[in-house]
């Protein structure tokens, strides 16, 4: 029972991203010039405007080979390194969402330690 908790740990975790990016690529694709404002967000909290399609690739891709679980220790690390970078950044504006990330950096730390879970590509992989 505990290795599909881990599974379904994982899968949430990785649905935080994923679905954040999804939201923001949904808000960037329903105005003209959506892509423009993501990027002017991004410049209001001192990030060039060089980030807006890194963040948008790391999530993507960390996110959702986080969630079939394909090289889970590798991305639960760049995802823990990405939410400890965006409790840096967001939380001097936002402190709520600091704390936010610094919880998600510390779930994703710990998976990064343990990361055999049911359900992934990596047991499948290990399995053959």
């Amino acid at each position: 029972m505990q290795k599909y908790q881990t599974a379904a740990a994982r899968m949430m975790l990785a649905l935080v991203f994923l679905g954040l990016v999804l939201l923001r690529l949904s808000a960037i694709m329903s105005s003209p010039d959506g892509y423009l404002q993501y990027q002017m967000t991004l410049g209001q909290f001192g990030l060039p405007t060089i980030f807006a399609p890194l963040l948008i690739l790391v999530q993507v891709v960390a996110g959702a080979c986080l969630f079939v679980g394909f090289k889970t220790q590798l991305f639960a690390r760049v995802l823990a390194v990405l939410a400890l970078f965006l409790a840096i950044v967001l939380g001097r504006a936002i402190p709520e969402v600091f704390f936010l990330y610094i919880g998600i950096a510390g779930g994703m730390f710990l998976l990064s330690l343990y990361p055999q879970t049911a359900c992934s590509v990596d047991n499948m992989l290990k399995n053959k």
